[in-house]
Parts: C-alpha cells; sequence; structure tokens
C-alpha cells in the first residue's frame, strides 16, 4: 500500500474543555469515501517492442498489491494494475470473459468475481490461473507480438525475501514453458530500489504492502543471515482500519470496502511523535475540529418541497379560517348545550315545587318517573345543575360572574340514634359518614399544605437573611448541599448496578429480606429438610417482593426528589455564584454530546439523527494515529512480534559483530516502500533509535526518492547492466538442470543449500 498524503498534525500539549466546548465551530471539512479504481479504456503502450532488441528485458515488479511492468531502457513502469482478474461465464454471449486490473471494477457483476493472485496478507503467489492472466495481459499490454510462441525477450521479475521455493520454481516453469522466455532472473524489491537510490552500506527498511522487512547490507551485499520480517504491511494497516470501523460504526448503513479502507489509511494516517501522550489528549475539544476528519459516503436525503411566501400565507390562511369554523361550532354546541341544561334546570325546579303539596305515595311516584331515588337526590341535581349553568353562562354569553364560596356541609344523620332510622335512613347515615370523613382529609390536608407553604416561606426568608449577611458562608453551604446530593444520586446508581448482579453485598441482603419476609419465623435458620415450604400457597405470599422493591419509598420517586433537589440548588450557584456556570451542572455534564464517547464517535459538533447524511459520515480521529503505530508497537493489534526499533536495535548490536559495520550500517538507514510515506515516520523512528542505541553512534535516515517505483527503476537499472547477465538462468540451463535451478548476485535470494 502506497502512502500519498503528507498531512501531519503536531503533538497536542493541552486542552481548555470548558471554554471550547460553548464556542461555535466552523463547518466541518468533508472527504468523501473513494470510489470503485475502475478507470475506463486505457490504450495500452505498445510502441515499446519495437524499440526493443533481444538484449533488452522485460521488468515486472510482481507486487501483491500493484504490478508493474515496462521495458529496461525505461525510465518509469509503462503499466500498473492491481493483481486481480474477474473471470466469469457471460451467458449472454456463452463465452467465458476475463477482467484484469482496474477492469475487475467495472461493474456489481465483475467485483463479485474478482480473484487475487496473491494468498491474502502474503507475497505469495497462491493462485497460479490468476496470475498467467496477469502475465497475459501484461505481455500484450506491452506490445509483445509472440511470432515464435514466445516473448522472445529476457524477463527480470522481484520476488520478496526468502521467497518459497515452490513458489520459485512454479513461477520458472510457468515463464520458460508457457512464454518461452529465453533467461530469467529474480531479485529482491528492496535491494533493487537501495542500489537505484545508491546505496552501500546500510539497513534497509523495507515495509511494503503485505510485510515489513529490515535488510542490513554492507559492501552493496545483503547479510541475509540478519534479515528479520514484521508481519505487518499495508495490507494489514488497512484490514485494521477496517475492523476498527465496523466496531466502531456497527450500523452504518453503507458499505466499507478494502480499497476504501487503504484508501482512508493513505489520505489521513499519520505517525504520531508522543503516542502515548497524543493519544490521550486526541479527543479533547479544543482543536478536535482539526483533528477529527469526515468521510462521507453517498446517501439519499429526503426531498423537502420549499413554499414560496405566498404559498405559504395562504396555507397559514385556510388554517386560521379552519380554525374560526371550528371555534364557531364549538360554540354554537356549546350554546345548545347551556339552553338544554337551562331547560332541564327549569323542570326539576317545577318538579321541587309540586312536590311540596303531594302525599308520600305520589312524591315516590313522582321521583321514581324521573329515577331519582329521593328528594335529596333532586336536591343535589338542581344545585349541580344551576353550578354548571352559571358557569357556561359565564364563560359563554359573558354573564355576570358570582361565584359563591363552598358552603361547609352539614351531617344531620349523624347526630341521630341507628334506632330512630329506618332502613333507607340507616343506609344515608353510612352515606354522610363516609362523606365527613373525607371532608374532614381535604380540610386537614389543606391545612397542612397551607402550614407546608408557611413553612417553605418562612425558610426562604431566613435563607435569604443569610445570603443578604454572609454571602460566601451561604455559598460554601450551596457547595457542601450540591456535593451531597450528587454523592446520594451516585450511591443510588451504584446500589442499581449491584442489585444486577447476584454476587453482590446488595444483592445478597435483599435476598436475605425475601426469605426472612416468606418465613414464618423470621430470623430463624432452616435446616436442610426440614419443614415443608408453602411459600406461595397463599396470594398474598407474593407481596413481599413488592415491600422490598417499593420500600418507603420507590425508586422514581427518590431519584426524582433527588433531581429536583439538585437542579434548585444548581439554579441558586448560577445565580449568585460567579464560578459556577453552565457547564458545571450535572445535565451539562451528563450530555452525551459533550461526553468522550460523542467526541469519538461523532467529533466536536452536535449529531442530527434525522439526517442522512451525517448518518452516512465517519468520523477518523484517534484511528489516525493507532493504525500506523502498529509498525513500532505491533502488541495494539495483537501481534506477538518486536516492533521494527527493536528489530533494527537488535540487527546491529548483535548481528553485526564488528564496531565498524555498525557504524556504516546506522549511518544510512534507507526506507522504502509505500508503508514508510506516512508523515512523520522517519522522524519517530530517528527519535526511537536514538533512545536505544549509543549516543556516539551516528544516525542518519534517508527515504527513496520514489518508495513506490524505486524498486522498478532498479530493477530495470540493473536488467540494462552488463553484469546482470551473470544474474540470469537461460532456457538452455533450465532444461540441463531444471526449475530449481537459479544464479546467486547481490540483488537477490540465496540459493538453498
Amino acid at each position: 500500500m502506497a502512502i500519498t498524503s503528507t498531512r501531519y498534525v503536531d503533538t497536542i500539549t493541552s486542552s481548555s474543555r470548558s471554554d471550547t466546548r460553548l464556542s461555535p465551530k466552523p463547518p466541518p471539512r468533508i472527504w468523501h469515501a473513494a470510489e470503485s479504481p475502475f478507470r475506463g479504456y486505457q490504450p495500452p503502450p505498445i510502441d515499446g517492442y519495437p524499440q526493443s532488441s533481444s538484449n533488452s528485458a522485460i521488468v515486472i515488479d510482481n507486487g501483491a498489491s500493484l504490478l508493474r511492468a515496462g521495458w529496461s531502457f525505461d525510465k518509469s513502469p509503462r503499466v500498473s494494475f492491481p493483481a486481480t482478474v474477474a473471470r466469469y461465464r457471460d451467458r449472454k454471449y456463452n463465452r467465458t470473459v476475463s477482467y484484469v486490473g482496474y477492469n475487475a471494477f467495472a461493474d456489481a457483476t465483475t467485483r463479485g468475481q474478482i480473484r487475487n493472485a496473491f494468498e491474502p496478507g502474503s507475497s505469495v503467489v497462491g493462485n497460479w490461473d490468476v496470475m498467467e492472466g496477469l502475465l497475459d495481459y501484461t505481455f500484450v499490454s506491452l506490445g509483445v507480438a509472440g511470432e515464435d510462441g514466445g516473448v522472445g525477450r529476457p524477463i527480470v521479475m522481484t520476488e520478496p525475501v526468502a521467497n518459497l521455493g515452490y513458489s520459485r520454481k512454479t513461477m520458472t516453469e510457468l515463464l520458460f514453458e508457457c512464454y518461452s522466455a529465453p533467461s530469467i532472473a529474480y531479485g529482491i524489491d528492496a535491494l533493487f530500489s537501495y542500489r537505484f537510490n545508491k546505496g552501500k552500506n546500510g539497513l534497509i527498511i523495507s515495509s511494503s504492502h503485505t510485510a515489513t522487512h529490515l535488510i542490513p547490507v554492507l559492501d552493496s551485499k545483503p547479510i541475509m543471515s540478519s534479515v528479520t520480517r514484521l508481519n505487518w504491511g499495508g495490507f494489514q494497516g488497512a484490514d485494521y482500519l477496517l475492523k476498527l470501523l465496523k466496531l466502531k460504526y456497527p450500523t452504518f448503513p453503507g458499505k466499507l470496502t478494502d480499497y476504501q479502507a487503504e484508501e482512508m489509511a493513505r489520505e489521513h494516517c499519520y505517525v504520531s511523535q508522543n503516542y502515548d501522550r497524543e493519544m490521550i489528549n486526541f479527543l479533547d475539544w479544543s482543536g478536535l475540529e482539526d483533528r477529527d476528519h469526515v468521510i462521507q459516503y453517498s446517501f439519499t436525503e429526503q426531498v423537502v418541497v420549499e413554499k414560496s411566501e405566498e404559498e405559504l400565507a395562504r396555507i397559514a390562511e385556510r388554517k386560521r379560517e379552519g380554525g374560526r369554523r371550528l371555534q364557531e361550532q364549538a360554540a354554537k354546541m356549546r350554546l345548545e348545550k347551556l339552553i338544554r341544561k337551562e331547560q332541564t334546570l327549569d323542570y326539576y325546579k317545577d318538579l321541587q315545587q309540586r312536590l311540596a303539596n303531594q302525599t308520600k305515595k305520589e312524591i315516590k311516584r313522582l321521583l321514581d318517573e324521573d329515577e331519582f331515588k329521593d328528594e335529596a337526590q333532586l336536591e343535589k341535581t338542581i344545585q349541580d345543575l344551576e353550578k354548571s349553568v352559571r358557569k357556561a353562562r359565564n364563560k359563554d354569553v359573558g354573564g355576570p360572574e358570582n361565584p359563591e364560596e363552598e358552603a361547609e356541609p352539614t351531617f344531620p344523620l349523624l347526630d341521630l340514634a341507628d334506632d330512630q332510622l329506618d332502613e333507607a335512613g340507616l343506609k344515608e347515615k353510612r352515606h354522610q359518614r363516609l362523606m365527613k370523613s373525607g371532608y374532614e382529609a381535604r380540610v386537614r390536608a389543606k391545612a397542612e399544605k397551607e402550614l407546608e407553604r408557611i413553612r417553605l416561606a418562612e425558610e426562604e426568608r431566613l435563607d435569604n437573611e443569610r445570603r443578604e449577611n454572609d454571602l460566601d458562608s451561604w455559598l460554601e453551604g450551596r457547595r457542601a448541599a450540591r456535593q451531597n446530593l450528587l454523592q446520594r444520586i451516585k450511591e443510588r446508581d451504584r446500589l442499581k448496578a449491584d442489585l444486577g448482579n447476584r454476587k453482590s453485598l446488595a444483592s445478597q441482603m435483599r435476598m436475605k429480606t425475601l426469605a426472612n419476609l416468606a418465613s414464618d419465623q423470621p430470623g430463624k435458620k432452616r435446616r436442610r429438610g426440614g419443614d415443608d415450604d408453602n411459600f406461595g400457597a397463599n396470594d398474598d405470599d407474593w407481596g413481599v417482593y413488592r415491600t422490598v422493591a417499593m420500600g418507603e419509598q420507590s425508586d422514581d420517586e427518590e431519584e426524582e426528589d433527588l433531581g429536583v433537589g439538585l437542579k434548585g440548588v444548581e439554579a441558586q450557584l448560577l445565580k449568585y455564584d460567579p464560578t459556577f456556570n453552565e457547564s458545571n451542572t450535572l445535565e451539562a455534564q451528563s450530555d452525551w454530546t459533550k461526553s468522550l464517547i460523542h467526541a469519538f464517535l461523532r467529533g466536536p459538533r452536535p449529531f442530527d439523527s434525522e439526517s442522512q447524511q451525517e448518518a452516512h459520515q465517519l468520523h477518523l480521529n484517534v484511528e489516525r494515529i493507532r493504525v500506523p503505530e502498529v509498525v513500532f508497537q505491533p502488541s495494539i493489534a495483537g501481534l506477538d512480534q518486536a516492533g521494527i526499533v527493536d528489530i533494527a536495535a537488535d540487527i546491529t548490536n548483535h548481528g553485526l559483530a564488528k564496531a565498524e559495520d555498525r557504524v556504516n550500517v546506522l549511518r544510512n538507514i534507507f526506507l522504502t516502500g509505500g508503508n514508510t510515506m506516512f508523515a512523520g515516520f522517519d522522524e519517530r523512528l530517528k527519535r526511537e533509535l536514538r533512545a536505544v542505541l549509543p549516543a556516539e553512534v551516528p544516525i542518519n535516515i534517508r527515504k527513496a526518492n520514489n518508495p513506490i517505483l524505486d524498486a522498478w527503476r532498479g530493477a530495470a537499472q540493473w536488467a540494462a547492466a552488463p553484469e546482470s547477465t551473470q544474474g540470469f538462468v537461460t532456457r538452455q540451463e533450465y532444461e540441463e538442470k531444471g526449475s530449481d535451478c537459479m544464479k546467486e548476485h547481490n540483488l537477490g535470494n540465496a540459493a538453498p543449500f
């Protein structure tokens, strides 16, 4: 993987949370997610073959990320494409079609059939059918005619450090047997890059797509016995970033792809100069809008049709007109109802007058006709109707207000003995006794409420006097009261959390209380095999659970009381304490939009859950330094290996016997490979090496001119040099010695013993 961004953010040294949270934030800068890398039709550069001769070699940088190819006389590779092939059967044309490189990303059908030539996360070829398709496409793109059934030109190909013998053997057979190559040479990409940058003595740190290798070189010859590999490269970094984002946004509506993860790592990640300190302060609100990068995925926003001012005015007028009609209808209905009530009232009053001169039998008959039990019920109905009519007339017709105070009710039957009353009188007496109890309870409640009002008014007066006389001591008391309420809230929350754990002390005490309440003999230990447990046989037994759950006061009531009390105290502090502001309140501190989790997920700005645009956004913050840090601290990604600093120190201190060799190596530490292009990589490496190596040893770090292309350029330069002929295996040697035949040279792997 190649890193193309050079953005770098300085280490955070300080933060001011309370001030920057409330300050307005500028609109965020948005990076759009990378689209499919399909590039459309690209005309092949076929003019190189006519310019070549039998001594001109075809140079192939066979990388796990990109395959680059060209001629040995070129300055840059002519073709470069991913090592992928999409092959499937087209039902429409009844033929098998193949799409190579970027063409494999043409549409959804081809993307679903993509196959890679290499084993995932390694530089070892695992799919030789795909590899053959890549070579076919390479030679066709270079314009190789193949008149004699072969390529007719020597081939120089890069391979990884300590390439497997089986992989090299199969590649040799493929090139000689399938393409009839006249000669073949293999070399290590990092050594080709080092030669192109004129290196002689030094330590090569090659961090490429699938691995990171450290290769010491003395007198232009690599010391292969001291070469060390770290199984981490651009592929693993992108995969690690993809996992972090999927854990961070488990319900993200968009589709996260490997290619997009690689692009995000290239564009936004950098190496921190002090990882631990920067990670602690990375999500501080001070400057978070610069450190938080927003990645926007494609989305479809709900379209809201904007109406003109004239349309809005017409809609508002229609609403007002409809409201007026509804009000008129309601007033008409209320008036009709009032008229019916008045007619009913007149009828009942007339009935009451007619009952005055009637016999008891006639009175009972008249009352039964109108479904009244007695004259008292008729009287009560008349009073209720008069009150209702008076209230309705005052509201709708605008009649004179004549509020009447509620008269104290009388209960005459309570003074009479039971033997003086008949059955109906006894029933009415019980009713009056119940009414009297309710009336007395209301009077007591009203009196208690008045006393409570007086008490609160007196406490408020005394509190105001204390505040006016000694403001400092009054503020100290308010602060202490607030701390006490906060402590009680924390204790309540802790108790609730403990109740969910059966092994906690609170849960055990609760179960003990349940057992005691359910036991016939509380406090007495029950023996195993003793009395039969008949708890639950009676329905009343289950009331103990309500007793334990509710107690003297329910959790909801206690929570409301504590919350109301805390808000009252904080309101007083906001009004009179100049050092106490809105950000110090519990509500502001508990606001999730200003919490660390919100800063991690959504950055320093509020999140609108209804917005499709914001729902399709990824926020890169701590991931920007966490992914590149794995090369220095592999343990944070679960990799049981040492970092490159420890590996480099071990190579120089133990892999090189002579002090002179150690000095020569450390004077020229060479960085190559796309994974070394993170901003700040060389500065961090030099600072870390300075801390573990002797102070008198000079350290010099330099990068390749082009960490991505210099491997191919070095191979092309070596292939054009006369001394390269000693590194080629000819077809005659292949036929005599077999596919295991290889020749050693200073830029290739050592032959197996």
